[in-house]
């Protein structure tokens, strides 16, 4: 009995001592001196250059790369930002192309829009001038009952500011229209131009919008 316990111990040992064999591993990697070392271990400062994993009959099973010098990480870094501006530019291109099929259609478009923002700015240019012979009458009835030595009736005088606070925020709304039309004119026209490129076909209508030009 004993000797069957006894036996069985040795083959426990046994199949342990081969396991850890099996297991064992060795690291192969250069030191300081460029000489090729075969360890244990790895030094941090070799780990850097990167190794070789060894099993226990010397065959490598894993190559480990040596880390990434600063300059690989700036080239690795610009390398993604470019590839995600490349992404970014094809989704752009995608949508541009869903909306227009050759550049004239983006400038007919960029022709409807100018001439209705520059239509609201007449508009405006018209109230503007209503406003105004509003104000000269209450200014000139202002200056009639100063003339006269007569007093000017608050209301009066209200109405006159009323006017001339009208007619200032319906100027700021015209420059922030201009405004609005140089925008839109810059982005349209940086559309028109990707668009000769992706289409390769060039534009034939101009840039400005002509009075005589039929838009369909």
């Amino acid at each position: 009995m004993q000797a069957k316990k006894l036996t069985t111990c040795v083959l426990a040992a046994s199949c342990l001592l081969m396991s850890s064999l099996a297991d064992a591993r060795m690291y192969r990697y250069k030191d300081d001196n460029g000489r090729m070392v075969i360890s244990s271990t790895v030094p941090q400062e070799a780990s850097t250059r990167g190794y070789e994993i060894l099993n226990s009959q010397g065959r490598v099973v894993e190559r480990i790369d040596a880390a990434p010098t600063e300059e690989e990480l700036r080239q690795r870094a610009e390398k993604e930002r470019k590839q995600q501006e490349a992404e970014e530019q094809r989704v752009r291109d995608k949508a541009l192309l869903r909306r227009y099929r050759h550049p004239d259609d983006a400038v007919r478009a960029l022709h409807r829009k100018v001439d209705e923002l520059e239509g609201l700015i007449q508009l405006k240019r018209g109230n503007i001038s209503v406003t105004e012979s509003q104000l000269d009458a209450e200014q000139s009835r202002a200056a009639n009952l100063e003339r006269s030595g007569r007093e000017i009736p608050d209301a009066t005088l209200d109405k006159i500011e009323r006017l001339q606070a009208q007619i200032q925020d319906i100027e700021a709304e015209i420059d922030t229209q201009a405004r609005e039309i140089e925008q839109i004119q810059a982005e349209y026209r940086a559309d028109i131009e990707r668009l000769e490129i992706i289409t390769e076909q060039e534009r034939t209508l101009p840039l400005e919008a002509d009075s005589t030009e039929t838009n369909p």
